[in-house]
């Protein structure tokens, strides 16, 4: 394998078309589909797993049931945490529709060139988002049909996502359309999008990029957050330079959100 999807992004992101993006994300879908019908979960799917062949001019996905270290905590989950579902981070197992939403994720990446929640730096305030329904801003020219997909697919209740056949089917009928009538489609790069940092090419260091131990206690279940409320929280100015000191991040949630009932207890385990 010659890369992985994060550096390939990294490296040709201005000069894709969304017929590139289309096919990247159509032949990952048809490998999960192929994982799927073996009733296996993949658990930790991320674009660092995500490999290219450049002799094929193929996506494969890798480190195929891969779930962390056998003595990590039991109340604790491992992976790559802007990639996990909801429900995963609010203590359920993983599921067939924890890997769809994983795939929502990299739905977004390949749109937008970069990884999803680059700037934050505290992973419990970013768990704390994703269960209340925070997802990345959405680009500002992607085809209406991907987008209603990766919605689908990222929706914080697994029985509303899309199974991964029929995810499999539309993402085949996307790709079909783009082959035969690219006018249809978006045919030129995606414009720059308001809102959303410059794609940063140095993001490869950050401790958000590495699939890890987390430990998060008595959260309460996942829900979707609002067109609005969606917009209210990506136009804030936030400061992501966020303590790590516990008391310090909670006294500032509870300014941010005062119907926040979340737990302040938090504990992260780094895997060496």
């Amino acid at each position: 394998m010659n890369t992985d999807l994060r550096k390939y992004l990294q490296q040709n992101h201005n000069q894709l078309t969304w017929k590139e993006r289309i096919k990247i994300t159509y032949e990952i879908t048809n490998a999960l589909c192929s994982i799927h019908e073996e009733n296996a979960i993949h658990r930790d799917l991320h674009s660092g797993n995500i490999l290219y062949s450049e002799i094929n001019d193929s996506w494969y996905i890798s480190d195929l049931g891969f779930c962390g270290p056998a003595d990590k905590p039991t109340k604790s989950i491992y992976g790559n945490l802007p990639y996990i579902a909801p429900e995963v981070i609010a203590g359920r197992e993983y599921t067939l529709a924890s890997d769809i939403y994983s795939v929502a994720m990299l739905m977004w990446e390949i749109s937008s060139g970069q990884p999803p929640f680059i700037n934050y730096e505290n992973d419990y305030y970013l768990a704390t988002n994703i269960i209340n329904g925070i997802r990345p801003r959405i680009v500002s020219e992607i085809p209406l049909e991907y987008k209603s997909l990766m919605e689908q697919c990222w929706n914080a209740n697994p029985s509303e996502r899309l199974d991964t056949q029929t995810l499999f089917d539309k993402m085949s009928e996307i790709h079909l359309l783009c082959q035969n009538r690219p006018d249809e489609l978006i045919q030129s790069k995606a414009k720059k999008y308001s809102g959303i940092n410059e794609i940063n090419s140095n993001y490869t260091g950050s401790r958000l990029f590495k699939s890890k131990v987390h430990q998060f206690e008595n959260f309460p279940e996942p829900k979707n957050a609002t067109e609005e409320e969606q917009e209210a929280f990506h136009s804030k100015s936030y400061c992501f330079n966020i303590p790590y000191n516990i008391d310090d991040f909670n006294n500032r949630v509870l300014e941010d959100n005062s119907k926040s009932n979340l737990s302040k207890e938090f504990n992260e385990l780094q895997i060496n």
